[in-house]
């Protein structure tokens, strides 16, 4: 009987692992869709908003939930539609960013209490929390670093008046800045996170000539 039930421990810990390596891969693939497609990235976000907006609705309407619990959730959907409008950019000191990591907390801590008196099946607490407490601000977190490739419409490295009209050959303009320098700086934020993991966790492979 030990030896059967060291066996299952070792194959939950193998499916644990296989598990986050599949989570990892996806949301590094997620993260650099992000950098790729912005706009639509954006029209994404604004969905998912709508359609938590909707969701709070109903819960208020045909499952009677607090309104206090629900009101908080449609005032951080508010605060999403805020961050939207300097989207992909996003500045951690802002109130609107602070306001809406304060709201991700608030409505944890009214669903924990409502949950915790009222009882539910676990799959529909489960569906509360995903839909309405993670869908939008995972998204916003997949996005934190997709203003790291974002093609700049100002050039920083300007040195004054008389290099405005230099040609497209030389290294200050603003298409070759940005893939000479903006490709190798340092990146920040999800993508950086996996890159660091890719690098330090998995074996390099040297060439051979």
């Amino acid at each position: 009987m030990w030896f059967l039930w060291l066996l299952s421990f070792a194959s939950m810990a193998i499916q644990m692992v296989f598990i986050t390596l599949a989570i990892a891969a996806g949301l590094y693939y997620l993260a650099e869709l992000v950098e790729e497609y912005t706009v639509l990235t954006a029209k994404v976000i604004r969905i998912m908003i709508i359609c938590t907006t909707v969701v709070y609705i109903g819960l208020w309407l045909f499952e009677g939930m607090p309104f206090m619990m629900i009101g908080c959730g449609l005032l951080s959907n508010g605060v999403f539609v805020l961050l939207l409008g300097t989207f992909p950019f996003f500045s951690f000191s802002s109130p609107s960013f602070i306001l809406g990591v304060v709201m991700v907390v608030v409505n944890h801590y009214l669903a924990f209490n409502y949950f915790a008196t009222e009882w539910h099946p676990f799959s529909e607490v489960l569906g509360y929390f995903t839909v309405c407490l993670w869908l939008v601000p995972f998204a916003f977190f997949v996005s934190l670093s997709a203003s790291e490739l974002t093609l700049p419409t100002v050039n920083q490295q300007q040195q004054g008046q008389q290099n405005q009209y230099q040609t497209f050959d030389s290294k200050d303009d603003v298409v070759t800045s940005y893939f000479t320098k903006g490709r190798r700086s340092k990146r920040s934020g999800l993508l950086s996170l996996f890159e660091y993991a890719k690098d330090s966790i998995l074996p390099t492979r040297a060439k051979t000539f």
